[in-house]
């Protein structure tokens, strides 16, 4: 049976779209093909990486990618899930038959206060992905 292909979209590929990605990996890599991309590329957030460390998962090899170069390539994909509210209406339709799903989370590069207080709020984020891929998973199976 195939992999079913997702792909995680938002704005940078820094963070939100990089964490889905590696826990859908993790959590049912042998039923889904994964990736994720951005509108406009950047590196990867540092409170992303200690994040999802924390939970045990390194994303600090993760690369990131342009959407828009997976659409020139004539990728496919079952299912492609915005996970910022800026990405919805920016995302390219893909050909084929595919799923679009939208699930908007907070931006943890726009996070204030001290470091600790940064980091607290990106585990809550981290956290919110984690369980709306476990659910998306649990679905899917």
């Amino acid at each position: 049976m195939p992999k079913t292909k997702v792909l995680f979209v938002c704005v940078h590929n820094s963070a939100r779209s990089q964490m889905a990605q590696a826990y859908l990996q993790d959590m049912a890599g042998e039923r889904f093909t994964v990736q994720s991309a951005g509108f406009e590329p950047q590196s990867l957030n540092p409170l992303a990486i200690e994040v999802m460390s924390e939970d045990g998962l390194d994303i600090s090899g993760q690369k990131t990618q342009s959407v828009f170069d997976l659409y020139k390539e004539g990728q496919l994909f079952d299912y492609v899930i915005t996970v910022c509210a800026d990405s919805e209406d920016k995302c390219p339709l893909f050909p084929g038959i595919t799923h679009r799903l939208h699930w908007p989370f907070e931006d943890p590069a726009a996070l204030g206060g001290s470091q600790e207080e940064k980091l607290a709020g990106a585990r809550l984020i981290r956290d919110q992905i984690k369980q709306t891929v476990r659910g998306f998973a649990a679905e899917h199976i």
